[in-house]
């Protein structure tokens, strides 16, 4: 037997349980893998919420952690028991002990990167990857606009753009956050409580606008995202934060400047094992380099996985956010 975090019903954090489970054994193609740590990220919430109904209830959560291979299935060629693994997707239920998934979804995990860093950069810095370096491929020099840069998505977007020589104009919320995108390599900060966003785009750029611009606020930030964004420049809609973006009229992608808009998801990109695991060494990479700091801001025990719902909704976290199990 093991421990996990699952919910029965739909709902606000008081959802989530913290419960005795059998673990599953390992199919033919499947790895079993003693968590050491586990990511947080906002799309757990939408699976709690019902945004995005899971397979079946109870369920369990979350679908990012790093730990040691602790069996593997008979046809399992690429991990042996010991082995240092990390995952950023896969079956729900990585809010546990122990997590069973696909050889597929598992990625070799190199001795310079913490359990910690992994599991709090993964799904992530596998998104800032892709949406970087592969939906627009960003060559330097480029002027860009990211929303909630502060965030765990946008600190290391921040830094990941800077590398590259890029100029990221980040949203924020508060002079603090603005600082801490700031800080991580931002080259240009808005305040949306009380700056209009799109005008300060225009102000910082000339007029010129920027050619991509990425959301992975939703609903909130459709149109400013849309004004914002050059003529046939692209609009990357990544996350919904603030909720879903519904009742797109696309005539109005043509008034805007025949805008481009695209909702890319990280297992479109990382559709396969090779592919995956060429995303994480550069991810890997990065970070190793010292190019990339994976911030690590807040640690809570697995048990206490609801008050860390909490925090992350009510956007009173920054950086990455693990669970200890």
């Amino acid at each position: 037997m093991a421990k996990r975090i699952q919910f029965r019903a739909h709902g606000g954090p008081e959802v989530l349980e913290y419960v005795d489970y059998q673990p599953a054994e390992p199919g033919p193609k499947d790895v079993r893998v003693a968590n050491k740590a586990i990511g947080l990220n906002f799309i757990d919430t939408y699976y709690r919420s019902g945004l995005y109904p899971p397979p079946s209830l109870p369920s369990g959560v979350g679908s990012e952690g790093a730990g040691v291979v602790e069996a593997v299935g008979k046809d399992v060629t690429r991990f042996k028991v010991g082995d240092r693994v990390a995952y950023g997707s896969g079956p729900l239920g990585a809010y546990s002990e122990v997590h069973t998934l696909p050889e597929a979804n598992l990625v070799r995990l190199p001795d310079s990167i913490s359990f910690e860093q992994a599991a709090g950069v993964m799904l992530k810095g596998l998104t800032v990857q892709y949406l970087l370096r592969q939906t627009y491929e960003l060559k330097g020099g480029e002027t860009i606009l990211f929303h909630a840069a502060a965030g765990g998505v946008g600190s290391l977007a921040c830094q990941w753009a800077k590398a590259l020589g890029v100029k990221l104009i980040g949203t924020v919320s508060s002079p603090e956050k603005a600082a801490l995108a700031k800080a991580n390599g931002a080259w240009a900060t808005i305040d949306y409580s009380h700056e209009n966003v799109a005008q300060r785009v225009l102000e910082l750029t000339d007029g010129k606008k920027v050619p991509v611009v990425y959301d992975g606020v939703g609903k909130d930030t459709w149109l400013t995202s849309l004004d914002s964004a050059a003529p046939r420049g692209l609009v990357v809609s990544f996350g919904n934060a603030s909720g879903a973006v519904d009742g797109v009229n696309l005539g109005i992608l043509a008034g805007k400047g025949s805008l481009y808009v695209t909702r890319p998801t990280l297992g479109t990109y990382a559709n396969n094992a090779e592919n995956l695991q060429r995303m994480a060494d550069e991810l890997f990479g990065m970070i190793s380099s010292g190019k990339l700091h994976v911030d690590i801001s807040q640690h809570y025990p697995l048990a206490e996985a609801a008050k860390a719902h909490t925090e992350l909704s009510a956007r009173r976290t920054t950086g990455s956010v693990v669970l200890l199990p």
